[in-house]
């Protein structure tokens, strides 16, 4: 691709603890098949050798903050950022190297789009048995991923939405989908696949009754938005 004509794509891994997987994670930005990327780590307090890690790499933004949670550490990253677009991606998990080189075209070709997503593959960490809240068929298959990894959005969606909701665990993402859902903001999902979900013992997705509990304040949050519309109507 002619880098001169390209955007510069604001990367951000928020991370924590992530030393084991860190490197992998990193590196499957580093070797995009796009060009200009900025690449910020936000550390939320780690305490073993993640800043060691990020710093080895010399493309890395390196932001430390106190630990405040995921939530918050993206949205630190969000607001240093310089790029027109944004992307996120888990400390776990692992792109496939044209990820952002498809999404950016798409976007680019289709400027009514305000943010774009595609496809994943979840596997397991080897020696980890299959949790129970992972479905079979979804193991190894290529499935829509309605996932902040998956995502490419423009910087100005976030200044439509807003940044992500500090007072969720575990659902700030799918809080933040749902207001570009009830905002009725455009989006697409490429059929190829972009993202390798990597499930392991520590996953946060092991915490099926937080998680749960937190889809439901999303919900109630979506309804009262949608109440509060209607009597401003």
């Amino acid at each position: 691709m002619n880098n001169n004509q390209n955007q510069l794509v604001s990367v951000i891994i928020p991370i924590y603890n992530g030393e084991a997987y860190l490197s992998e994670a990193i590196e499957s930005v580093i070797n995009q098949t796009y060009s200009p990327i900025e690449l910020i780590i936000v550390d939320d307090g780690s305490t073993d050798n993640s800043k060691e890690i990020a710093l080895s790499y010399s493309q890395v933004n390196y932001i430390y903050q106190e630990n405040q949670g995921v939530a918050v550490a993206r949205n630190t990253g969000i607001a240093k950022c310089q790029g027109e677009y944004i992307a996120l991606l888990d400390q776990d998990d692992l792109w496939l190297p044209n990820k952002l080189e498809l999404q950016v075209e798409y976007l680019n070709s289709h400027p009514e789009i305000s943010y774009v997503l595609g496809e994943q593959k979840i596997f397991l960490e080897s020696g980890i048995e299959k949790p129970k809240w992972l479905k079979e068929e979804h193991l190894n298959k290529q499935i829509p991923a309605y996932l902040l990894g998956a995502l490419l959005a423009r910087k100005s969606v976030f200044n439509q939405v807003g940044y992500f909701c500090g007072d969720y665990r575990y659902g700030s993402d799918s809080d933040w989908f749902s207001r570009t859902i009830d905002l009725k903001l455009s989006h697409h999902v490429l059929p190829e696949l972009v993202l390798l979900k990597r499930t392991h013992d520590t996953n946060e997705s092991h915490q099926t009754l937080g998680i749960n509990l937190e889809l439901l304040k999303v919900l109630r949050a979506s309804i009262q938005r949608k109440r509060q519309k209607q009597t401003e109507v």
